[in-house]
C-alpha cells in the first residue's frame, strides 16, 4: 500500500516507507558517498600490505612513491566523502524530523480532536523525541549499506589472499548479525514501553504546573507530588532496563565482532607461517581484521535502531492515524450574528432552550459551575454535535452542517481559563497580527494599567503561561485578545472572576460599548456583567428557569438575588 506525503499514514512501517521514498535522492547521494568512505578506509590495509609486499621483493623508489601518493589520494577520498556524505545525510534526517514534528503538532492543534488516548504532554514527546527518532533511519539505512560495502570488500580481499579467509569473514558476520538481530527485538518492545512512560511523565509533569497555583491555594502540591514521583520512577525504571538491554547489546556485539577480528587475525598467522599466504598479505589481513571492527560494529548497531525507529514511528502512527472525533460538515454560517440552542441535553445540562438575536448582549445567569462549563463546550465544538441532544443553531444554520474553522470564525468561545503564551502583549492579544481593534480591545479590558507599567508597551514581554503576570492581568490579556478577535457572535465564560469590583464594573461598560449591535453572550455570576446585558438568562438545575432585566429579577426572583449579589 503506498501513502503519499498527504495521505494519513495508518501504520508505524507507512510512516518509515514515507520517510524512506521521500528522501531516496539525498540517502541515494549519501550512500555513495558513505560507501566511498568506508571502501577508501578498507582500501587504506590492502595498500599498506601492498606496500610491504612492493619493499620485500626489492621494488624501486618509483613504485615507492607511488604506494604513497596512493595511500595520499585514499586519505582525501575518506576525508572528504565522510565530510559530505554526513553532510548530506544529516540535512536531510534534520529536515525530516522537522517534517514529522510539524505534522503531529498540526494534528494536536485542529479545531476537530483526535480520538486518541494521549493527553497534550505526550503528544509533546511523541512530536519530539519520537519525531527525531524515526527520521533517524534517513541515516541507519545508508550507514548500513555502506557498513556492508565495507565487509563485502573486506571479505574479496582476504579472499584473493585465502579463500578461507574471505569465507570466515562472511560467515562470521552472519552469525554475528543473526544473534544481534534477535537481541534487537527485545531493545525495540523494551523502548517502545520506555517511550510510552516518558511520555505519560511528561503529561503528568505538564498538568502539574499549568495547576500549580490551585494546587497551591487547597494544599494538594505534595500528593501531586507524589503521583509524579510516582510515574517519574516507572520511566525511570523502564529507562533503566532499556540502559541495560543496550549495553547487553553492546558488549555482545564488541565480543563477537572482537572474537571475528582475533579468528581472522590468528588464521591468517597461521597461514603465513605455513607459507600459504606473503608477509604482504599477512599485513592486509591483520590491518583488515583491525578496521573491520569498525564496520562490523556499525553493521551490527543498525538492527537496534531500525528497532527503535520503528518503535517511535508507530507512536506516532497514534496521532496521525488517529480519527477526529467528529464529521464536520462543510458549510458556512450565514451572515448576522443571532444564536439558538435548542432542547440541549449533556452533561448537566437537561434541555437548555434559548434564543440571542443578532446584535443582543444577553448574560447567562448559571448557579451550577458544570451547567456553565458544559454550555460553554458545546458553544465551542469541543463536544460533537452528535453527542448530545438537541440541536445548536448559528445564523440559522445547525451546527452539525458547518465545518469547525467557519464556526470559530464566526463565533468566538473565550474559555475562563484562557492560555497566556510566551511572547509579548501584542502577540497574545493579536497572534495573527491582522486585527484593527487591538487599542480599543486594550482600552475595554482595562488593560492599559499593564502597558503603561512597562517601557515597551505592549511589546512588554510575557513569559510562558503568563509566569510574570497577576491572575488579573492574565485574565484581562485574555478578555482583550477575544475582544480584538471582533468576531460577529462573542461568548464570554466568567472574564472577571479575578478582577476587582471596581475594575470589573468598567470592564463590563467597556465590553457592552465595544460590542454595541454585536452579538455578546456572557456566562456569569458578576452582577457587573448581569447588569450591563440587555437580559438575563437563568440557568438552573440544567435549564432555563427565568429570563428578564437583571434588576427586575433582583426584585421578583429571591434565590436569584441570594445566588448574584454580593
Amino acid at each position: 500500500m503506498k501513502t503519499s506525503d498527504t495521505q494519513r499514514p495508518r501504520t508505524g512501517s507507512d510512516i518509515l516507507r514515507t520517510a524512506l521514498r521521500r528522501n531516496a535522492g539525498a540517502m541515494t547521494g549519501g550512500t555513495v558517498l558513505m560507501g566511498m568512505y568506508q571502501a577508501g578506509e578498507t582500501a587504506f590495509p590492502i595498500a599498506l600490505g601492498l606496500i610491504v609486499e612492493h619493499t620485500m621483493r626489492g621494488r624501486g623508489l618509483e613504485a615507492l612513491g607511488l604506494s604513497i601518493a596512493a595511500l595520499a589520494v585514499i586519505i582525501t577520498v575518506v576525508s572528504y566523502s565522510w565530510r559530505f556524505g554526513m553532510r548530506i545525510l544529516q540535512k536531510a534526517n534534520t529536515t525530516e524530523a522537522h517534517r514529522w514534528r510539524v505534522r503531529v503538532a498540526a494534528c494536536g492543534l485542529q479545531p476537530v480532536a483526535r480520538d486518541v488516548d494521549l493527553r497534550s504532554g505526550e503528544v509533546l514527546t511523541i512530536a519530539t523525541e519520537d519525531a527525531d527518532q524515526t527520521a533517524d533511519i534517513i541515516e541507519v539505512v545508508p550507514l548500513l549499506i555502506s557498513s556492508l560495502v565495507a565487509v563485502l570488500i573486506a571479505a574479496v580481499a582476504l579472499g584473493m589472499a585465502d579463500l578461507r579467509l574471505g569465507l570466515l569473514v562472511i560467515a562470521g558476520t552472519v552469525a554475528i548479525l543473526s544473534i544481534l538481530s534477535v537481541m534487537s527485538r527485545r531493545i525495540g518492545a523494551s523502548t517502545k514501553e520506555q517511550q510510552a512512560r516518558v511520555a505519560r511523565a511528561g503529561a503528568k509533569v505538564a498538568d502539574l504546573i499549568t495547576g500549580l497555583r490551585p494546587l497551591h491555594g487547597f494544599g494538594g502540591n505534595q500528593a501531586a507530588f507524589r503521583s509524579y514521583r510516582r510515574v517519574s520512577t516507572e520511566a525511570r525504571s523502564q529507562a533503566v532496563t532499556v540502559a541495560r538491554a543496550n549495553g547487553v547489546y553492546a558488549g555482545t556485539a564488541l565480543a563477537l565482532n572482537a572474537v571475528l577480528a582475533a579468528a581472522v587475525t590468528l588464521t591468517a598467522g597461521w597461514l603465513a607461517f605455513d607459507g600459504r599466504i606473503t608477509i604482504g598479505e599477512l599485513v592486509m589481513a591483520v590491518g583488515l581484521a583491525q578496521f573491520i571492527m569498525e564496520p562490523l560494529r556499525l553493521f551490527s548497531e543498525m538492527p537496534k535502531y531500525v528497532m527503535i525507529a520503528r518503535a517511535s514511528a508507530e507512536r506516532m502512527a497514534l496521532v496521525l492515524a488517529a480519527p477526529p472525533v467528529m464529521t464536520p460538515g462543510s458549510e458556512r454560517p450565514s451572515a448576522g450574528g443571532d444564536l439558538e440552542v435548542d432542547g440541549v441535553r449533556h452533561g448537566a445540562l437537561r434541555e437548555v432552550k434559548f434564543h440571542v438575536t443578532a446584535g443582543e448582549f444577553v448574560a447567562i445567569a448559571a448557579y451550577q459551575p458544570r451547567a456553565a462549563a458544559d454550555l460553554a463546550s458545546i458553544l465551542a465544538v469541543h463536544v460533537p454535535p452528535g453527542s448530545y441532544e438537541g440541536v445548536v443553531r448559528i445564523s440559522g444554520r445547525e451546527a452539525a452542517e458547518l465545518s469547525v474553522e467557519a464556526v470559530r470564525e464566526h463565533m468566538l468561545v473565550n474559555p475562563y481559563d484562557g492560555e497566556i503564551f510566551a511572547g509579548t502583549l501584542r502577540t497574545n492579544i493579536d497572534p495573527s497580527g491582522t486585527s484593527r481593534t487591538v487599542s480599543e480591545a486594550v482600552e475595554a479590558s482595562m488593560l492599559t494599567d499593564v502597558v503603561a507599567l512597562h517601557r515597551e508597551g505592549l511589546d512588554h514581554a510575557v513569559r510562558d503561561r503568563g509566569a510574570n503576570l497577576s491572575g488579573g492581568q492574565r485574565q484581562r490579556l485574555s478578555l482583550a485578545r477575544a475582544l480584538a478577535a471582533d468576531t460577529d457572535v462573542l461568548v464570554l465564560h466568567d472574564p472577571t472572576t479575578a478582577v476587582d469590583a471596581v475594575t470589573e464594573q468598567l470592564i463590563a461598560r467597556n465590553v457592552a460599548k465595544l460590542r454595541r449591535d454585536r452579538t455578546t453572550i456572557v456566562i456569569t455570576s458578576s452582577p457587573a456583567f448581569l447588569d450591563a446585558a440587555d437580559r438575563v438568562l437563568v440557568l438552573d438545575d440544567g435549564v432555563i428557569t427565568a429570563e428578564d432585566t437583571h434588576r427586575n429579577l433582583l426584585t421578583t426572583d429571591e434565590d436569584y438575588r441570594l445566588a448574584v449579589a454580593r
